[in-house]
């Protein structure tokens, strides 16, 4: 087990470098992370329910200007984490749901950490300059790689800290009642409707495509009320939506 708290706290702390420091290839959205976690500690389905879930609370959160968001990389490697290792290898729907839940306690942390990393990193110009006053290749060269690890290790070790933590309370929760499970079990199902709602709200009204609601109303009767299976119901919708148009149009 500790091996594969490392395992994912390595993950964490070189997908987090993704965030701001290097490359910036979205590789750390929460819709790629949770499922990158979740296929190395050997249930992606987890991840990639955890991730989809945090995308869309937070895929209107952008660290512009002094606004620091929530780390959405570290919750979801995390997350995924205990999710997984707290249920043994595979993840229930109910411990997925805690692990959600659990992610309400790792964002003011991670908030904390990023604005602490940013008040570093305005030091750099001034450790870049030599005894002279001037900054040498040298030195600018040696505090830029110290800031990439040190990026790598603000993700590094909240994982680490996180991850024990929250399995500690995955195996207390997994005592708990049935009637909490149940809850929890549901809170999978609903929190990516909130979700919506929330990206929708931070959305103008024109911005909304009433295609793309409608497909999604479509699809989401079709999965949860006929159980047509999930390409059926894509197939379905979109042809639905394509009618629409054409009816628009004309």
């Amino acid at each position: 087990t500790l091996l594969y708290v490392l395992l994912a706290a390595t993950v964490g702390g070189l997908i987090g470098l993704d965030r701001t420091a290097v490359g910036q290839f979205m590789l750390s959205q929460p819709i790629v992370a949770g499922p990158v976690t979740g296929w190395v500690l050997g249930d992606p389905l987890a991840g990639l329910i955890i991730g989809g879930t945090l995308e869309l609370i937070w895929v209107l959160d952008m660290p512009v200007g002094t606004f620091v968001p929530a780390d959405s990389t570290v919750a979801v490697v995390a997350a995924t984490a205990i999710a997984v290792l707290g249920s043994g290898g595979a993840a229930t729907p109910s411990a997925v749901g805690f692990s959600l839940f659990l992610t309400v306690f790792m964002s003011p942390a991670s908030m904390l950490a990023d604005h602490l990393m940013r008040r570093r990193n305005a030091q750099i110009p001034e450790l870049a300059l030599s005894r002279g006053g001037v900054p040498t290749e040298g030195r600018v060269t040696f505090w830029h790689l110290a800031g990439l690890l040190a990026f790598f290790l603000k993700s590094f070790i909240q994982c680490l800290v996180m991850i024990p933590a929250g399995m500690v309370a995955v195996h207390l929760f997994l005592r708990a009642p049935d009637a909490l499970h149940r809850a929890m079990s549901l809170y999978v199902h609903v929190l990516p409707l909130l979700g919506i709602a929330s990206a929708a709200r931070k959305l103008s009204i024109s911005a909304l495509d009433r295609r793309l609601v409608i497909g999604f109303l479509i699809g989401a009767v079709l999965v949860a009320v006929l159980r047509l299976p999930a390409i059926a119901a894509i197939i379905v919708a979109s042809l639905a939506v394509c009618l629409e148009g054409m009816v628009h149009a004309a």
